[in-house]
């Protein structure tokens, strides 16, 4: 069997979809049908569980915020609000362009960490699912499972596409030269990281998922691209940084 010269591995939320948008809205549908105590009471469990867990857990915190609301009329319907949330209306704009184009230079993948019920829900509804043929990998800590991916997805060379730098820097250490890392500076993880010094930094920076329509196969393969990515990543943390008094 041939081997695929680059295999792209992409992230979802926040990546190629707005979850923080979709945390917004959860939000807002918390405070109109429980008030502001109830809906600080499910996000406290969801931090709860994601502290226990490891990733998000949307209906697991719903299954615990249930204690002590299991009266209300408007609990049975957040399981629909999330089962049927339009995600296909949160992809970020030219996020599919962005897979179309991948998909011209090698094979992509879904790889997203999540539990196993309403993160591929999420896939299938955003239309990522569709849009890379059924290649959906949903670990708990993807960042663990290497082997296992390479088993899946044999090739050549990697490309992880991501707005979590921190994972992309473990996966760098693992597959060293072997993999390009991508860092789509998108979402709260991406804010929270400009302060934050990156080793080894990431090989390539854009700023929206759809930049990498404009990419080429040696824009996401090459040393010379990857060295210049990481020097303009250390200068943006310079800049970024506080003056030291």
């Amino acid at each position: 069997m041939t081997v695929p010269r680059v295999v792209f591995l992409l992230d979802v939320d926040n990546t190629l979809l707005d979850n923080d948008r979709f945390a917004a809205d959860l939000t807002a549908r918390l405070d109109h049908d429980f008030g502001r105590t109830q809906r600080e009471r499910y996000w406290s469990i969801y931090a709860g569980l994601r502290d226990q867990l490891g990733y998000a857990d949307y209906l697991g915190a719903l299954q615990g915020f249930r204690a002590g609301s299991d009266d209300e009329p408007a609990l049975l319907r957040m399981s629909a609000f999330l089962l049927d949330y339009p995600f296909m209306e949160r992809l970020y704009p030219r996020a599919l362009d962005a897979i179309r184009h991948l998909r011209t230079m090698g094979t992509a993948v879904i790889l997203s960490d999540g539990d196993i019920v309403f993160q591929p829900r999420k896939i299938q509804r955003s239309g990522l699912w569709d849009a890379v043929a059924g290649r959906v990998l949903v670990y708990l800590h993807k960042e663990r499972m290497l082997d296992v991916i390479e088993r899946h997805f044999a090739a050549r060379h990697y490309v992880m596409i991501d707005d979590k730098p921190q994972l992309l820097a473990a996966m760098k250490r693992a597959l060293r030269d072997r993999l390009t890392t991508v860092f789509v500076r998108q979402g709260h993880y991406a804010v929270a990281s400009a302060r934050i010094a990156i080793d080894p930094a990431p090989d390539v920076i854009v700023k929206h998922i759809g930049d990498l329509c404009d990419l080429a196969l040696r824009d996401l393969h090459g040393v010379t691209v990857s060295r210049a990515a990481g020097a303009a990543h250390e200068r943006t943390v310079r800049e970024s940084s506080p003056e030291q008094p």
